[in-house]
């Protein structure tokens, strides 16, 4: 066996079906999309549920993106190319949004852990 063969296009493996970016994101601990009856231990004007409302917000809209990429490449005619630059902005700005409140938070937690 050569070295070209072994250095071939790696598979990728997904290891839970929520890994595959087409189903809503995960409330509670115990795996269930959010809408099930079991999330009502989270109180809807608290925190967790503002972040798990900001989570989705930003998971719908890189769905709407892929939805849109996947209609751009059968159906080029059905879309106009505009919308589809002003998804991915839209989407790219509210990921790095999220990025850098996740990474404010991080900081934040981590500040307090040394403090204490």
């Amino acid at each position: 066996m050569n070295l070209l063969s072994k250095l071939s296009a790696p598979e990728m493996m997904r290891t839970h079906p929520l890994h595959a970016g087409t189903s809503k994101l995960v409330s509670n601990l115990n795996g269930k999309p959010e809408g099930n009856e079991n999330t009502s231990s989270v109180k809807p004007g608290s925190f967790q549920s503002y972040l798990i409302s900001a989570v989705n917000s930003v998971n719908e809209q890189q769905l709407e993106v892929g939805r849109l990429e996947k209609q751009l490449i059968t159906d080029p005619d059905s879309v106009n190319p505009e919308i589809i630059t002003t998804a991915m902005a839209k989407a790219q700005m509210s990921l790095s949004l999220a990025q850098t409140v996740i990474d404010r938070l991080v900081q934040g937690w981590s500040e307090l852990q040394t403090t204490r």
